[in-house]
């Protein structure tokens, strides 16, 4: 056989029976996984293009907040639409800094903005255990942040672990999980 057919060959098995694995694969990780990084990336782009984040994201009323979210923060629920799809979202601007108040966020939002964290509805099924909600932590700039393993902060963030988004918002949000003031 050459070593053209032989490689055809080998495309082929891969696409096959390999490619399925993989993707069924990262439906078991709880977060970081390909799927859900791409999906963060989408819902960064609609934010964006919405004014709900980036440079020239809509100023909204800031308050006092805690962590892990940030001293001060602004946050937003509305609705978005993603692939076709329109659903509950909640988008919190975490900032951070030295003598930082209520007043320098306002003024100048951008210079004390840490990190974009957000919650959005997924589809019934993505994760029945926490209301189906996909959580995803992004640095000033859009790029996904990541934990001390390196790995994104998209999807069921932390699902399981003791702590984390899901593990703060399960008794602090209520049946919904939704946390919008500070706590």
């Amino acid at each position: 056989m050459s070593t053209r057919k032989m490689n055809i060959v080998k495309a082929s098995i891969f696409f096959c029976f390999f490619l399925p694995l993989l993707a069924t694969a990262d439906k078991h990780i709880p977060f970081g996984g390909k799927s859900d990084v791409m999906f963060a990336k989408t819902v960064w782009e609609e934010l964006v293009k919405q004014r709900l984040a980036g440079e020239n994201r809509i100023n909204v009323q800031p308050f006092k907040g805690n962590e892990p979210h940030g001293a001060i923060q602004q946050v937003f629920a509305t609705e978005l639409t993603i692939n076709k799809r329109t659903a509950r979202v909640l988008v919190k601007h975490n900032h951070g800094g030295p003598d930082l108040t209520v007043k320098k966020v306002y003024d100048e939002p951008n210079k004390y903005l840490k990190a974009v964290t957000i919650m959005f509805k997924r589809e019934s099924g993505y994760d029945p255990d926490n209301q189906d909600w996909f959580w995803a932590k992004y640095l000033p700039d859009g790029k996904l942040d990541k934990n001390p393993k390196a790995m994104e902060l998209a999807g069921r963030v932390a699902k399981g672990m003791p702590q984390g988004c899901i593990a703060c918002h399960t008794p602090l949000g209520g049946a919904d999980m939704q946390i919008l003031t500070s706590q």
